[in-house]
Parts: C-alpha cells; structure tokens; sequence
C-alpha cells in the first residue's frame, strides 16, 4: 500500500468509527432521559424539541460522515491517487451530488474537509448535551436521582 492508500483507509476507519460513536451517542439521552427521571415530567415540550432538533443535527452528520467514509475506501482501493479521486468525483457526478467541473480536490483537503464536519458534529452534540443536563437537572428539583 502506498502512502496515501494508507491515509484514505485511515480516514475511512476515523470518519466511521467517529460518526457511530457520535450516533449512539446521540441517541442514549433520548432513551434513558425519561426513565432516569421516573417519569415527574422529564422537561418541557420547547426542551424536547430542541434536544431532537439537535439530535437530528447530529445523526445527519453521522450519515454525511459515513459517506465520505465509503468514499474514501473506494478512493484507497485504486491503485494511484489520480485514478481514487476521479472515481470519487465520477460517482458523485453520476449521483448528481457535485457538478463535473474539470477540477479536482486533492485527498488532503478532502480530508480537512471531512474533519471540518467532524468538529461541527461535535459542536452539536456538545450543545445537545448541555441541554440534556439543563433539562435533567430541572426535572429532579435539583434532588439526587438515587
């Protein structure tokens, strides 16, 4: 394997592990918020909606990462990386996703690109979870949960 095989497959194996971590992440709060209350009223409807706005945020970058993961394994399994990229940027056209422009994006600005992603998922699920906390110590009383 080459140098920037190794950097795409390593990107792919980043992107997907960060995305379903995140993912599941997301999700726990909405699961165990209304029993780890016990069912007093966990948080008022505005706080609802705004934790599953922000968990919708969250898992639609966990979708959009794991597909720039896929994208970077079919890019890591060409031979040299010309011939990945284009592929990348031949699927995505055909997808109807990118408009064929002639030019191409080297794999290191790909990538910033993608960790640019990563850092605003984070973000999200950052403020998610703060709300979380906000809501669930509003619903205990400030008591203690056990």
């Amino acid at each position: 394997m080459t140098q920037w095989n190794t950097a795409a497959s390593a990107a792919a194996q980043n992107l997907g592990r960060n995305s379903i971590f995140c993912g599941l992440t997301a999700l726990l709060p909405l699961i165990v918020g209304p029993i780890t209350v016990e069912y007093r009223g966990f948080a008022p409807l505005l706080g609802w909606l705004s934790m599953l706005v922000f968990c919708l945020v969250v898992l639609g970058l966990a979708i959009h990462l794991l597909f720039d993961a896929l994208l970077f394994r079919l890019a890591s399994s060409h031979e040299t990386e010309a011939a990945g990229l284009a592929a990348v940027d031949d699927l995505l056209s055909r997808m109807q996703l990118r408009k064929p422009d002639g030019t191409s994006r080297g794999l290191d600005m790909r990538i910033a690109g993608s960790r640019r992603i990563i850092w605003r998922q984070r973000f999200a699920l950052a403020i998610y979870l703060v709300i979380f906390a906000i809501l669930l110590l509003a619903a205990s009383d400030r008591q203690p949960l056990c």
